[in-house]
């Protein structure tokens, strides 16, 4: 089981990643290139590229941790459930600084970057909705069993997606349609939070699938009475 877990890992790393690249192009079309500089290529590939890439990589196996549990037959406490609340809550965190990026683009439109300034709207957004969702997961799962507490947050986190998404993809358009210099960076910001998002969501029923698998092709030895 711990290899399936580590296996939905890796591919959520290589797909995030893959993805990373061909959205960047696809949204700053046909400005964006490899060679030199196009809007938004170079802060992909500094030191806060890294970090959020690796950082969702992480949140993504502290999410298994439960399911793990549960598929091995071991002793889930409620302890357990504190880092996937934590990891579920970073996720939203990451949907609510998307959301308010891409509408202060839309409103502030190439005032926008200006607006944000170094970027403390965005980090004070995040952690208010971070610890805001942990709280709501936590209180939400203390009475539930552990199977719920967490299918029940992918499915706040998808929904969560979806509804980002329908704000992100307008918006992106409305500011690709405009004549100003890097025209959706911040829409793109929201695009790439979104899908990311929903992909992390599959993560834990990716795995379920994963297990449920195994024991069929698997079924235990029945004990002698």
């Amino acid at each position: 089981m711990k290899r399936w877990a580590v296996l939905v890992v890796v591919l959520y790393f290589f797909i995030l990643f893959a993805l990373t690249i061909p959205l960047l192009l696809v949204a700053f079309y046909p400005n964006a290139s490899f060679s030199g500089g196009g809007p938004g290529i170079e802060a992909w590939f500094l030191e806060s590229y890294a970090i959020l890439l690796f950082g969702m990589t992480a949140a993504q196996a502290v999410m298994l941790l439960v399911p793990v549990d549960l598929a091995i037959q071991r002793p889930t406490s409620r302890r357990s459930l504190l880092w996937p609340v934590l990891a579920s809550g970073l996720m939203m965190g990451l949907l609510g600084a998307g959301l308010v990026a891409c509408i202060v683009e839309f409103i502030a439109k190439d005032k926008a970057l200006d607006f944000m300034g170094n970027g403390w709207p965005l980090g004070a957004t995040f952690l208010l909705v971070w610890a805001a969702w942990s709280i709501i997961f936590y209180r939400t799962g203390r009475d539930a069993p552990p199977a719920d507490v967490v299918t029940r947050q992918c499915r706040y986190l998808l929904r969560g997606s979806i509804l980002e998404l329908l704000v992100a993809v307008p918006t992106h358009i409305v500011a690709r349609a405009r004549d100003y210099c890097c025209a959706g960076f911040m829409t793109f910001l929201g695009l790439a939070f979104g899908i990311a998002v929903m992909l992390f969501s599959y993560g834990p029923g990716v795995f379920f699938l994963f297990a449920q698998r195994w024991k069929r092709l698997h079924p235990q030895p029945s004990r002698p009475a």
